[in-house]
């Protein structure tokens, strides 16, 4: 079964695995009309595709409003591409079903079927994908002729640099295993998990209870850390907390894991920088992986001692990557952000037991923008500020009435 894998995406959320969910109670008639949008109708089968599509993107909130509001936004959008002739081809629409497909590190066709799994049809992703795609050029069309970017506002965006700090997180993380078939259960426990948890006491006494990381007997808190440590999957989750809040429950592959945002703080003496990770993982059997990795602690200083370990075993036990932090996967880069060179983790992941070592850190040495990426740059953030603006004209204007 091809399942979607972790991802963050360009609609400021992240794509993640998750376990089939039950559809939500059906109307009646499900090709009934639910609202009308300048006497367009939405069906309420159209509603209950999209309330199923963000739950497969872990969408927060309430879903059902969430669904109505963005389809409303989609039919304005289509009838504003329409007044200006505007049309997406079927080359185009495919096209952009790859690009947003490949996000998720699948082909459109495996996307589809992914969705398919979950009772989301192809014509609601492709309905989707077109009304995006229409949607940019009518901004582009409108747009685009009258904004000017100025050579002075490149040079202050140059001089500025990118205009952040280097961020640093204090979190605190309750990791719970989820081997082969438990998935759904484990989300389910991680979702009344949270439910529960009111205060960051309450955080850490449920972590204390029920995590499975090598942070559980301090109530799962972490040191500060660099944003840049942490995996792209990881990243935006944390961002999104207020101090305080304790995030969606998020796949990691072998693990569902709670985080919660104890501090934010940024270093304006420093640039923000992305950063290579060289690391190693050995895995141990699941039934004394913590006994066995503790042997194993003791017995290497750096990751280079674990080939003579491994000498004799069966070559996929050991692993050893270099990648950048942002891409590695979520419950690898949630360990290794919180270790120093040569430092060790254990935890059960599947139906195994990693032994996890970092081998080295490395910032990566960024290439200035060049003069027409930054004024591309402060072009499209324009263009996105007028796209808002525009949508909330079109509803303001729009009628949109239930039968």
């Amino acid at each position: 079964m091809i399942r979607l894998a972790p991802l963050a995406i360009a609609l400021s959320a992240v794509l993640l695995t998750v376990a089939p969910g039950a559809m939500p109670a059906q109307a009646q008639n499900l090709f009934a009309p639910r609202v009308y949008v300048n006497d367009r109708a939405i069906t309420e089968f159209e509603v209950q595709q999209r309330i199923q599509m963000l739950r497969l993107f872990r969408t927060p909130g309430d879903l059902e409003k969430e669904a109505l509001k963005a389809l409303i936004e989609d039919r304005l959008r289509m009838a504003a591409a329409k007044a200006l002739s505007i049309a997406a081809t079927p080359d185009q629409i495919a096209a952009g079903m790859e690009e947003f497909a490949s996000r998720a590190e699948l082909t459109a066709e495996q996307f589809i079927q992914a969705l398919g799994q979950e009772g989301v049809s192809p014509q609601t992703f492709r309905d989707f994908v077109e009304a995006g795609l229409v949607w940019r050029e009518v901004i582009r069309q409108r747009y685009a002729p009258k904004t000017v970017i100025s050579d002075a506002e490149v040079d202050r965006a140059i001089a500025a640099g990118d205009g952040t700090a280097a961020v640093q997180v204090l979190i605190s993380e309750l990791v719970i295993p989820a081997p082969p078939g438990q998935e759904e259960a484990v989300l389910a426990r991680a979702e009344r998990l949270r439910a529960q948890i009111n205060s960051e006491t309450a955080f850490a006494a449920a972590a204390r209870r029920n995590s499975a990381s090598a942070t559980a007997g301090r109530g799962g808190r972490l040191d500060w850390m660099p944003l840049a440590n942490l995996p792209a999957a990881l990243a935006p989750v944390i961002l999104g907390l207020a101090p305080g809040e304790v995030s969606q429950p998020v796949s990691m592959g072998g693990a569902v894991g709670l985080f919660i945002l104890n501090g934010l703080r940024e270093d304006k003496g420093a640039a923000t920088k992305a950063v290579t990770i060289d690391y190693a993982q050995y895995l141990l059997p699941a039934a004394n992986g913590p006994s066995e990795a503790a042997t194993l602690r003791a017995s290497v200083d750096t990751c280079n001692d674990l080939y003579a370990v491994a000498q004799g075993q069966p070559a996929e036990r050991l692993l050893r990557e270099t990648k950048p932090a942002a891409e590695l996967p979520a419950n690898i880069g949630r360990a290794l952000a919180a270790l120093d060179p040569n430092e060790s983790t254990d935890f059960a992941s599947g139906g195994a037991h990693v032994f996890l070592m970092l081998c080295s850190r490395t910032p990566v040495q960024e290439v200035p923008p060049s003069r027409d990426e930054v004024r591309e740059r402060l072009l499209n953030e324009r263009l996105a500020a007028e796209a808002q603006t525009y949508l909330e004209e079109l509803r303001f204007n729009a009628i949109i009435r239930e039968p």
